[in-house]
Order: C-alpha cells, then sequence, then structure tokens
C-alpha cells in the first residue's frame, strides 16, 4: 500500500492506493486562510501537519489493514509558499501563500537587476512566486531576513515533520524562481536577485527519489513503522499530471481547483516569458512541462456561494436555467491574476447587473468567466508556440457537468473528464511513491484513468461565447488602468 498527501490551499487530501493502482481509502481535512492586509495570504504551516495527522487517524480508522500495509509515502502540495525557519527549524512567521500580491515592487526590481530571468526560472517575476517574497521580507520584515537560517515550501514543512530532512522536488523548487530549469539546479544569479543565502534553500532530488524515511516521533504519531519511506514527490501541478499520466511529451490537461492550470507536459525545456506561460521542471527526471496558470480557477465559485448565502450545487442548476441573453459579464480576479495579465492589482467585478439580476444569472456569469480564463490560457499557449486541442479535466471544479461543457464550448474543443478526477495531486502523490520504492517503472505507473465523461463542444453556442469573450477582454483592459 502506498499513500499520496495533498497539501492543498482549503484542505489536505490523503488517500491509499493499492499496488494495482486502485483507490482504496481517502480523507480530507479542512484548511484556513487569513489575509491580515489587502492582496495578503497567509497560513501557519503547523495546520498542514495537524490537518496531515487528522487525515492519517480517520484512514487509520476507516481501514486499519490498509493503513498497516503502507510501504511509502508521496507528497504533492500548494506551489510557492514561502516557509521560513530559524535555526531550530521553527517557522519565524505564517508562509506566505501563492495568491498573495503583496510582492509586486519586488518582482519589477528582480527584472530590472537581472533582466535574463525569465529565460532561466521559465517565467518572468510574478508576486505569487517565492523569490520575490524573500526580496519583500528583505525590505519590510528585516528583523525576520537576519533571522532565517532554511526556506522551506509547504509540502516540505510536512516532510521536515516526518522525516527531519530538508529537502524538495524539481517541480516544487520550479515554482520558487530560484531554480535554473534547464539545468534543474538552484540559480545563483537568482538568489542574489532576492535577497536570499543559496545555503537556506533545501537539497534538490527528482520527484521519484527517495528522500527520507520516518522519524520515531513521526511514526509513532501516525501510527506507521519507521521504515516507511517517504519520496521527494512533487508540486500540486505536477503531481496531477502524474495522478492522470501527464508526463509525456503532448500530454495536455485542464485542472480547476482553487487555483485553474491549463498544462502540457515536454520532452525539454521550452521557455516563453513573453507569454506569462511557465515552464517548469516535471515531477520525474528528463522531462518538463509549460502552464497558464489562472490564480482564481473554480474558486469564484466557492466565494459567490458564500457570498450569496447559497450552495453550489443548487447554484449551478439556477444558471443552468438562466436568461443568457440578459447575463451580466464578470471578472473572476479575486486575487489579480498570472497567466495572461501578470496583473496582481485587478480585482473582480460584475458588469452589466440589473434590477431583473438574479443568482442563477450571476452564476452563469461566474461560470462563464471560468472559461474565458481558460480561452485566455489557451491564447497564451499559442503565443509560446504551443497548441493544445483535447485536453483532459481534473480538480473539484471538474465534477460539473455545466462547467465543463461550458468550457468545451467556450474553447470550441473537447474536454475528457477521467473517473475519480478530483483525486489528481494526491493520487500523483502516491504514484511517486511506489517510483520510490523501485517497485515500478514510470511508464508502468503513469497510466491515465479511465474516462468518464467526453464534453463535446455546441457549436451553436460558440457565437455568444465569441461575442462574450471579446467584452470580457475589452472590460478588463477597461478597467486596469483604475487599479493603481
Amino acid at each position: 500500500m502506498y499513500l499520496g498527501i495533498d497539501i492543498g490551499t482549503s484542505a489536505v487530501k490523503s488517500l491509499i492506493m493499492d499496488e494495482n493502482g486502485n483507490v482504496v481509502e481517502t480523507a480530507s481535512s479542512p484548511l484556513q486562510s487569513s489575509s491580515p492586509h489587502a492582496g495578503w495570504s497567509e497560513q501557519h504551516p503547523d495546520i498542514w501537519w495537524k490537518a496531515t495527522l487528522d487525515c492519517a487517524a480517520n484512514l487509520r480508522a476507516e481501514n486499519s489493514q490498509a493503513w498497516s500495509a503502507i510501504r511509502a509515502i508521496g507528497l504533492s502540495g500548494q506551489m510557492h509558499g514561502a516557509v521560513l525557519l530559524g535555526r531550530k527549524k521553527v517557522p519565524l512567521r505564517a508562509a506566505i501563500l501563492w495568491n498573495d500580491g503583496r510582492s509586486d515592487a519586488e518582482c519589477v526590481k528582480m527584472a530590472e537587476a537581472l533582466p535574463q530571468i525569465g529565460q532561466i526560472a521559465g517565467v518572468p517575476p510574478m508576486p505569487g512566486f517565492t523569490a520575490p517574497k524573500l526580496l519583500w521580507i528583505a525590505r519590510h520584515e528585516p528583523q525576520t531576513h537576519r533571522r532565517i537560517a532554511h526556506i522551506l515550501l509547504p509540502k516540505d514543512y510536512v516532510r521536515l515533520k516526518m522525516t527531519g530532512e530538508l529537502a524538495t522536488d524539481m517541480a516544487d523548487a520550479a515554482g520558487t524562481m530560484w531554480l535554473d530549469q534547464k539545468n534543474r539546479t538552484w540559480s545563483q544569479e537568482i538568489c542574489g536577485a532576492s535577497a536570499t543565502e543559496p545555503s537556506w534553500l533545501p537539497g534538490l532530488l527528482e520527484g521519484t527519489q527517495v528522500s527520507g524515511s520516518l522519524t520515531a516521533d513521526a511514526a509513532q504519531q501516525l501510527g506507521l513503522s519507521q521504515s516507511v519511506l517517504v519520496a521527494a514527490g512533487g508540486g500540486d501541478a505536477a503531481a496531477g499530471a502524474m495522478g492522470i499520466g501527464a508526463v509525456n511529451h503532448g500530454d495536455a490537461f485542464i485542472s480547476l481547483g482553487t487555483s485553474g492550470q491549463f498544462f502540457i507536459a515536454n520532452d525539454s525545456y521550452r521557455p516563453n516569458p513573453e507569454s506569462a506561460i511557465h515552464a517548469y521542471a516535471h515531477c520525474v527526471p528528463d522531462r518538463w512541462f509549460q502552464m497558464a496558470a489562472m490564480l482564481n480557477g473554480a474558486s469564484p465559485m466557492s466565494w459567490f456561494a458564500s457570498v450569496s448565502n447559497g450552495e453550489i450545487g443548487a447554484l449551478l442548476t439556477d444558471a443552468q436555467r438562466a436568461d443568457t441573453d440578459r447575463t451580466p459579464l464578470f471578472l473572476p480576479y479575486l486575487t489579480g491574476e498570472r497567466t495572461p495579465h501578470n496583473d496582481a492589482k485587478i480585482r473582480a467585478s460584475f458588469h452589466g447587473l440589473e434590477p431583473s439580476t438574479d443568482r442563477g444569472q450571476m452564476m452563469c456569469s461566474v461560470v462563464d468567466a471560468i472559461a474565458y480564463s481558460f480561452c485566455d490560457a489557451r491564447d497564451a499557449l499559442a503565443q509560446a508556440g504551443t497548441e493544445i486541442t483535447a485536453p483532459a479535466a481534473i480538480g473539484g471544479g471538474a465534477r460539473s457537468d455545466f462547467v465543463l461543457q461550458n468550457m468545451a464550448d467556450a474553447l470550441a474543443m473537447a474536454i475528457t473528464r477521467y473517473a475519480d478526477a478530483e483525486t489528481g495531486p494526491a493520487l500523483g502523490a502516491a504514484r511517486l511513491a511506489v517510483l520510490a520504492t523501485g517497485d515500478a517503472s514510470v511508464a508502468a505507473v503513469a497510466k491515465k484513468p479511465k474516462t468518464d465523461v467526453v464534453f463535446e463542444p455546441n457549436d451553436e453556442q460558440f457565437g455568444r461565447h465569441a461575442e462574450r469573450l471579446a467584452r470580457y477582454r475589452e472590460i478588463y483592459t477597461a478597467l486596469k488602468p483604475l487599479t493603481g
């Protein structure tokens, strides 16, 4: 048996997978973020470990036999978070998360200091990445900066609690901006441009390698043997790809979680920073990927459900019945945007509200906006020389037939939903655990799941979406100068 753990933003998700690749048991534990100031997003690292232990207790209670047979653990997690540790390996402050926009000015300074940074790091400086956060800390919290001894990513803090080791994988390291993507090593130049001591950074491993085994204390807390290995794992984008077998050149998928990704695997490093496309190392050796990254994924649906005091399923039902001729337009930029705008300051808005506008029409506009952000992503990938024609779909947002059909219509391309697609990163982490033990090859493990549904585009809807997409883009252009 193998354990996959995904340290997400809204929850920690865990699963047990058997030797045949079947999911035996799953568990989830919710997480809360804080926003002390506008544009900030933080979590304390210790909540990730507590949620991990909660998931472990639930899995052990549900299937003690499978739990006792676990041989290895794979880790996945939200990328880009800055976990700052002192000499005693204790957090110095709350972690600054991927959707935090405070380091906009620092990104400008990094680009000025190192004009070729996008070619090295695979993407231009953006506020969500880890390196600009360190420059912000140096400028705004110098007393914290002076105390830094180690920097980790979110899942790697959980690894530290499990194994006592300071390590990360290539794919998660890719999202820091410190990684020289082509050579898969830490970049001394980028460290210098971001007030970062290279000695603070963890050891680099391929996602398929062993990073350590459980300490006595962690084994006792988890109820597992100290002989259990912990794989290096992968950042959630790459682990999600492993979960659906997207490791070979041309494999593509859409991820609809809290954030959103349009992902395609490559057999070589293909940077195009001008398009705001991320070109990153994959979690398996000798593979890279290109990815359009949207900060707001499917999360605008949860946001609208909370502020309208509704339930997502009921609101989606209302949205399907909405009068589309009078549906407003929605910009989904609740936390700014990466691809294609690289704009940390833009915010969400509704346009075209009327006295007769109801919740169903507003939810319909939210669903449209999710689709249009992926239209922007598709066009950014095309600008980078990459065409995607028939992607798969994973993530919690992919559970909705209405959301995926609407996206297929707007993109004018078929979208395949795999069975149990929402388990992606945790399943990918479990698959990396198998590889770390040497029990199977990448080709044997990275299998594509069974197809659930193929959503074919409805040509009759394309004209409506094309007209609305053009206005959606015009609204962003009009509002950008007003954001300061």
